[in-house]
C-alpha cells in the first residue's frame, strides 16, 4: 500500500488516524474535480445537460457493479442520513423496530422521531446475543444497525446476520454501511440485509454530497414513498405516477461534481482491489489490537470480540486529544474517549508511530 501514499498530500504533514470521520481525498480525484469544473465553466448549462445525461448512469452503474446490486436497486443520494428519513416516511407506524443502543444517531433518531414501537440491544462484547434475544422476545418487524459501530468499532458481521435472516425470514434488516463500506470486498445481492445505504466522504474517499441506497427485490412492497420531484420522473410532465421505487430517493437534481466523485474513487478503489484492501486493514486491525492491549488502552468488551474493525476508541478527553494533535496525530474525540481509524492509505508504520505516540503522551 505504501505506492498509494504519495496520491494523499495530508500523509506527507499528518499521522492521519481519522478517516472515521473522514476520508482523505486523493490528487488524482482532484485533478478530476477540478477539470470537472472548468469544463463546467466554459462549457454553461451545455456542459451540465450532457453531464446529466452521461455521467450519471454511469455513476449508478459503477456503485451497482462495484456492491453487486441490481441496476434498477440501485438509488444515489446525497446522504445515508437523508435517505433514512425519506424511507422511513414511507414505513408503515405499526411496525416494531429494534435498534442497537447507542447506535450512530443518524441511526437511531429518525426512528425514534417517529411513533413506530421501539426496543433496543444493548451494544456491549455479547451484542449479536443481545440481538438475538430481543428478537425471540417479540414480533419484530424492523431490524436496523450499522454494521461497524462508530464510537467503539465494534464489527457485526455477516454471517451472524445471516443467521438472523435464516431464523426470521420476514425480518426487515435495515443496515447503515457508512463505516463498513470500502473495507471489505461486498457483494449486496448476496448478503443477509434487505436495504444498506451509506454515505461515501469516508472509507470510500469520495468527498461530501455523495451516497447510496441499495435495495432488495420486492422491498417497494414494505414503504409507501411520498418524496417527489421532476428530475424523479426524468423530466417526464405525464410521469409523476409511474415513478419507480429508486428515484423517490432522486426527486431534485444531481451534482455531477459530487457523484462523479463517487464514480471516480470507486474505480480508484477498484483498481487497488477490494480484497487486497480487506487483507491490509485485518492486519493493521490486529496490530493495533495487539498494541493498544499491551498498553491497557482497551475496552474489555473489544478484547474479547474475535473481530474488530480498523476504528479503536481509547480513554481520553479534549485536553489529551489536543495533546495528540501537537504530536501531529489526527484522530477524533468520541463517546468517552479518542478513537483511532486506519484505512488502506495507512501502514503498519503509521500503528507504530501511533502505538509510540500514545506511550509518550500517557
Amino acid at each position: 500500500m505504501k505506492q498509494v501514499r504519495k496520491d494523499f498530500p495530508v500523509l506527507q504533514r499528518y499521522l492521519y488516524a481519522n478517516t472515521a470521520s473522514a476520508g482523505l481525498l486523493s490528487e488524482p480525484l482532484m485533478t478530476w474535480r477540478q477539470e470537472h469544473d472548468l469544463d463546467f465553466l466554459i462549457g454553461g448549462s451545455n456542459f451540465k445537460t450532457k453531464a446529466t445525461q452521461e455521467l450519471l448512469p454511469q455513476v449508478k452503474e459503477t456503485v451497482a457493479s462495484f456492491f453487486g446490486s441490481k441496476l434498477e436497486n440501485t438509488a444515489l443520494v446525497q446522504s445515508f442520513s437523508l435517505a433514512l428519513n425519506i424511507l422511513l416516511e414511507g414505513l408503515s407506524k405499526n411496525e416494531k423496530v429494534l435498534l442497537v443502543k447507542d447506535d450512530y444517531p443518524s441511526v437511531n433518531w429518525p426512528f425514534e422521531s417517529r411513533d413506530f414501537t421501539i426496543d433496543y440491544a444493548i451494544l456491549d462484547a455479547n451484542v449479536e446475543d443481545h440481538i438475538l434475544k430481543k428478537l425471540e422476545t417479540g414480533s419484530f418487524g424492523v431490524l436496523a444497525l450499522s454494521l461497524v459501530q462508530w464510537a467503539s468499532g465494534i464489527k457485526i458481521g455477516l454471517p451472524f446476520l445471516r443467521e438472523v435472516k435464516k431464523a426470521y425470514p420476514n425480518l426487515l434488516i435495515i443496515v447503515d454501511g457508512t463505516q463498513f463500506c470500502g473495507t471489505a470486498d461486498f457483494n449486496f445481492e448476496a448478503a443477509p440485509i434487505d436495504v444498506l445505504g451509506a454515505s461515501a466522504y469516508k472509507w470510500l474517499i469520495s468527498g461530501y454530497g455523495n451516497g447510496f441506497m441499495l435495495f432488495k427485490d420486492g422491498i417497494e412492497e414494505r414503504f409507501h414513498l411520498k418524496t417527489l420531484g421532476f428530475y424523479a420522473s426524468n423530466g417526464n410532465l405525464e410521469g409523476k405516477n409511474t415513478i419507480p421505487f429508486c428515484k423517490h430517493f432522486e426527486p431534485g437534481h444531481l451534482d455531477t461534481l459530487n457523484f462523479g466523485s463517487l464514480k471516480f474513487s470507486l474505480e480508484y478503489l477498484e483498481k487497488i482491489g477490494l480484497e487486497t484492501i480487506e487483507s491490509h486493514l485485518k492486519k493493521l486491525s490486529l496490530k493495533s489490537m495487539e498494541g493498544l492491549k499491551e498498553m491497557n488502552l482497551l475496552s474489555t468488551e473489544i478484547v474479547s470480540r474475535k473481530e474488530q474493525s480498523t476504528i479503536f476508541n481509547i480513554p481520553g478527553n479534549e485536553a489529551y486529544l489536543k495533546k495528540l494533535e501537537s504530536k501531529d496525530l489526527v484522530c477524533s474525540h468520541r463517546g468517552n474517549g479518542i478513537r483511532l481509524s486506519f484505512h488502506f492509505y495507512n501502514t503498519e508504520e503509521d500503528v507504530e508511530e501511533t502505538l509510540k505516540i500514545l506511550q509518550s503522551t500517557s
